[in-house]
């Protein structure tokens, strides 16, 4: 392995840069990969590679390598058998090799394994996957191979095939449940048909009934909501993954290609394996009605109990605003949040920050909570052990961030430069937005779909579901805000954003907005919600009536986050392009 941060002297980089064989008879293979060409010193008998004096003096310091056998100058081989490793055919180079290895992450992956079928560095080759027990080559030597190969065609086609598949689980899905839902609304036509016949003190099983029937609707309707998303995210990881394919091999980025061709293949076996567990329609079934005949023989007489009545709800007074005060933004600056060691381009799905000008960003591309510094545009990260989604601050030095992954909330400590793990919180379901206020959390929830109120250890005080008519109230909802007197819910399925009181109860909705995502308070008066749809940034009243554009042409905006004592908006989107890797900074005109 090549010495990290090793080169040739400034006296002799001009003739021991690559060049003629001539050079040296016997030279050091290592550093030869870096296009640098000095004499041997040693020679590796386990690498069977020749050594420069650097190269042989810390040859054995890593962990792995402390067993390998060295043979100094007087005692090394005294002729050279270049490995075939260190030419390559395909004419790639190694510098197009960046992805770090999952086992040992200060290595690059540069070799393959035909009998394990997976991507390795040299200490696998040293430790697991020796020339002796496995066939192992090196990726720029066959890499040349794949471009507009039968592999890579075989490939996108599985994607295609994949993506097929599941659109048609899909639209199968629904047609079966339209029919079930169908031979539902029949049986509660038999149910209450057969009700005439009896007595009205059938009211009660009459309605329990029902409530049967309008639950397997909604189980239904459930299943089918947990397969569209289901799919949906497995349909934008392959296209993610093609599109990819297709660059590389565009740009003729072999070795690239060749590791993101054998991740787009584990890929579909992975959601190949995810589409086996989704409902089909062997899932759902279609009913009928069989009356009791006996029934009509129970009863004699029908006397009212009485009838619940709902409480009225009292809703918070906002504050009067005669004439909306406009409110125009202007670009600031970017701030790049991709580190080096990030393996893939970022997806920032969460932001929030803090008095102390940093900002603290879910990375759900690169498994990671990052903090920047917003002044020196300094990043320190925190590795995951998933992808989380969204992020909020509790108290002055603590997160709470969302895996939906794992069905957990992790919650992170902070402090001027670092962050660090605390205690996690398992909930009941995929969680995805997030909001604190005053002790308490608002979290919402895609399978099952539903808004929580808990307190910061877990204890669920509120759930939120259903309205007074027993339907679904959510569908997709992504995130949320809060203040002292409400909660509001932005959800993509419903095209709406919703309001509802701090005891659960749903008071208002605004439904001007085609697809509401990222969403922040403002102020005491207004919330701001971007619309992933038309591009743009509302400001919305707290009662949710009326609605204003204060940014247009954002492109896939996602995570949104407003910061009051600076008047600042940082805004992320999810092109999938390079422009990803940066939080927006607006500031008020």
């Amino acid at each position: 392995m090549a010495v990290p941060g090793k080169k040739a002297s400034q006296k002799l980089s001009s003739t021991l840069s690559r060049g003629g064989a001539e050079d040296f008879d016997i030279f050091c293979e290592q550093c030869d990969r870096d296009d640098i060409r000095l004499p041997a010193f040693g020679y590796c008998v386990d690498c069977e590679e020749h050594l420069c004096q650097t190269c042989f003096n810390t040859h054995r310091r890593p962990k792995s390598l402390r067993h390998h056998q060295l043979q100094d100058k007087d005692h090394m081989p005294d002729k050279q058998k270049l490995h075939k490793s260190l030419k390559s055919t395909s004419g790639g180079k190694t510098a197009d090799l960046t992805k770090s290895c999952p086992k040992h992450t200060n290595e690059i992956i540069k070799f393959y394994c035909h009998d394990h079928n997976t991507l390795i560095c040299s200490v696998c080759v040293t430790l697991e996957h020796t020339p002796t027990s496995c066939r192992v080559d090196y990726i720029p030597n066959i890499s040349g191979k794949i471009l507009d190969s039968t592999e890579f065609k075989e490939t996108l086609k599985d994607i295609n095939t994949l993506t097929d598949k599941c659109c048609q689980i899909t639209k199968d899905l629904k047609q079966r449940v339209d029919k079930s839902t169908i031979s539902l609304k029949d049986a509660i036509v038999e149910i209450e048909n057969f009700r005439k016949e009896i007595n009205k003190r059938l009211d009660e099983l009459e309605k329990e009934v029902k409530e049967t029937a309008t639950k397997i609707k909604h189980e239904n309707q459930r299943k089918l909501k947990t397969t569209e998303t289901m799919c949906d995210d497995i349909n934008k990881s392959l296209q993610a993954s093609a599109d990819t394919l297709k660059h590389l091999n565009t740009n003729k980025k072999t070795d690239q290609l060749f590791t993101e061709l054998k991740k787009a293949q584990q890929l579909i076996l992975h959601n190949e394996n995810i589409t086996k567990q989704l409902p089909t329609t062997n899932d759902v079934d279609e009913y009928n009605f069989e009356s009791n005949h006996a029934i009509k023989k129970l009863f004699q007489n029908e006397k009212s109990f009485g009838t619940l009545r709902k409480k009225e709800q009292k809703i918070p007074s906002q504050p009067k605003n005669k004439c909306p005060v406009p409110m125009k933004l202007s670009t600031l600056r970017n701030i790049n949040v991709k580190l080096s060691s990030d393996e893939d381009d970022c997806w920032i799905t969460g932001i929030t920050v803090s008095p102390q000008n940093q900002l603290f960003a879910a990375d759900f591309q690169n498994n990671s909570i990052k903090i920047i510094d917003i002044k020196t545009g300094a990043i320190k990260q925190l590795q995951l052990e998933t992808y989380p989604w969204d992020i909020t601050k509790v108290t002055r030095d603590t997160l709470a961030v969302t895996l939906p992954g794992i069905d957990t909330i992790q919650f992170i400590s902070f402090s001027s430069n670092s962050l660090s793990l605390k205690n996690k919180l398992t909930v009941d379901g995929y969680c995805y937005g997030i909001s604190h206020h005053q002790g308490k959390l608002a979290v919402t929830f895609s399978t099952p779909v539903k808004l929580q109120i808990m307190d910061l250890k877990g204890n669920i005080e509120i759930t939120v579901e259903k309205d007074s008519n027993g339907d679904s109230i959510f569908s997709r909802p992504l995130y949320v805000t809060t203040n002292s007197h409400s909660i509001y819910v932005s959800d993509k399925g419903e095209n709406a954003v919703i309001w509802f009181n701090w005891q659960g109860q749903m008071i208002g909705r605004n439904v001007d907005i085609e697809s509401p995502q990222g969403i922040s308070l403002l102020d005491d008066r207004y919330f701001m919600v971007n619309d992933d749809v038309t591009f743009c940034i509302h400001r919305v009243s707290l009662d949710c009536k009326d609605r204003t554009t204060i940014l247009e042409n954002v492109e896939d905006p996602q995570a949104v986050c407003w910061c009051a004592e600076s008047s600042t908006l940082y805004l992320s989107t999810c092109s999938n392009i390079e422009s990803d890797n940066n939080i927006k900074m607006y500031k008020t005109m």
